[in-house]
């Protein structure tokens, strides 16, 4: 039977049409220049599209990446404009992109890993992603923001630049953070021009991108913020605006306290809003921590496209030797044993016979790569299963991060 909505590249001429689909999905326009910065992130060669006759009616790209996972740097493909038309809703269209998606990557021996932050929670889940890290949205009422006596804010300096004279500093730091913090990915010129796009369209009534750098005695630049300034006043026409930080980057923790202390100081707007990893360290700086209220988010999703090679290509916190019982309905080459050995930098992962030690689902595995999601956490709610006593405190101790993974980048991750 022919597929009634065939899937294959999309190609130059469809782009325009077949982003602005995508977009409206989301309820949303997209301006020349979104479009044009867009397509230069683009790589059709990676691009769905799902058509009626001529007309797209859904689509997927996947973008290459760094990802930098426990104690290294792996390939992954970022998965990001994805949609399909609410004309063509629940006639299978995104089910059978994804299997494309994946089954491709598996038969091409290509990245390993697939990585999304999704607009819905409830949808990735029917395709092997698992929750690997989650954001700590931070809303901070600056009258409250007392540093705790003895904090260190080195004896360096907080400066704002220009975006020119800003662009080359933040990118240099940035190189120097990402690789050493899991879930952070590598940035080219490319991505870096999305994650400092700044049309007036995309500001949600707040001023452009402001720019601010930590500067040591010596002159170098060991940390950044990017913000906003969004003012309002409350029903008393008392002030009420926010300061909206983007992106905050820094390489000591006394850079880290003074770009803190910069933003606590800027006058006028009593408010700080900012998303970083679960464990920020910004509530322990403060004498009364509840001056940053907290809710949690899940953010970047990991799927496993190929279990062996993507559980050898990171590192474990402690020597480890497990056989893991995969059952993967989505992608059915996983299903099956696989004997999971690391020793320092050693690490194997292949097809074995020898009994099981844990029982779980691609899901799981993609929940816990990252190293912040525990295996014993997902056991609790019988996700997990341990078929040998021992098995899961010890892998889910080695699964484990220094830190816990956080993306600092925007909602579609691969585009910057």
């Amino acid at each position: 039977m022919t597929d009634p909505y065939p899937l294959r590249p999309v190609i130059d001429a469809e782009f325009t049409p077949w982003a602005r689909m995508i977009a409206d999905t989301y309820s949303v326009d997209r301006t020349d220049a979104e479009l044009a910065q867009q397509r230069a992130a683009t790589d059709l060669t990676r691009t769905i599209g799902a058509f009626d006759g001529d007309l797209p009616v859904g689509g997927a790209s996947i973008y290459p990446r760094l990802l930098a996972v426990p104690g290294a740097i792996m390939p992954v493909v970022g998965v990001a404009t994805v949609g399909v038309g609410p004309t063509h809703r629940r006639r299978g269209i995104l089910t059978s992109m994804m299997r494309a998606q994946l089954t491709g990557l598996y038969e091409s021996g290509a990245e390993s890993l697939a990585v999304l932050r999704p607009a819905e929670a409830a949808i990735y889940g029917r395709y092997g992603y698992g929750a690997a890290s989650r954001g700590n949205r931070l809303r901070c009422d600056k009258r409250g923001m007392v540093f705790k006596p003895g904090t260190d804010f080195g004896d360096g300096t907080v400066e704002q630049l220009d975006r020119d004279a800003a662009r080359p500093l933040l990118e240099k730091v940035y190189d120097r953070v990402w690789p050493g913090r899991a879930g952070w990915a590598d940035r080219s010129e490319t991505l870096w021009n999305g994650r400092l796009f700044d049309e007036p369209g995309t500001r949600d009534g707040a001023t452009s991108l402001r720019f601010a750098v930590h500067r040591e005695p010596g002159g170098e630049v060991t940390g950044y913020v990017l913000f906003r300034r969004a003012n309002a006043v409350d029903a008393l026409g008392e002030f009420a605006g926010t300061v909206r930080v983007q992106e905050l980057a820094a390489e000591s923790p006394t850079a880290y306290a003074a770009l803190w202390r910069f933003l606590a100081g800027i006058d006028v707007l009593p408010w700080i809003e900012y998303e970083g990893a679960l464990d920020e360290a910004l509530p322990e700086l403060l004498v009364d921590p509840r001056a940053a209220r907290s809710t949690v988010v899940d953010r970047l999703w990991v799927r496993l496209v190929d279990v062996d090679r993507a559980l050898a290509g990171r590192r474990y916190a402690t020597p480890l030797d497990v056989v893991l019982d995969v059952d993967d309905a989505f992608c059915p080459w996983n299903t099956g044993r696989h004997r999971l050995r690391a020793d320092g930098g050693t690490v194997t992962c292949e097809r074995t016979t020898a009994e099981a030690g844990l029982a779980l689902t691609a899901t799981e595995l993609g929940s816990v790569f990252l190293g912040g999601t525990t295996l014993s956490a997902l056991a609790a709610t019988g996700r997990v299963r341990e078929l040998r006593p021992g098995a899961l405190s010890a892998a889910s101790l080695a699964f484990r991060s220094e830190r816990e993974p956080f993306y600092p980048g925007g909602w579609a991750f691969p585009l910057y």
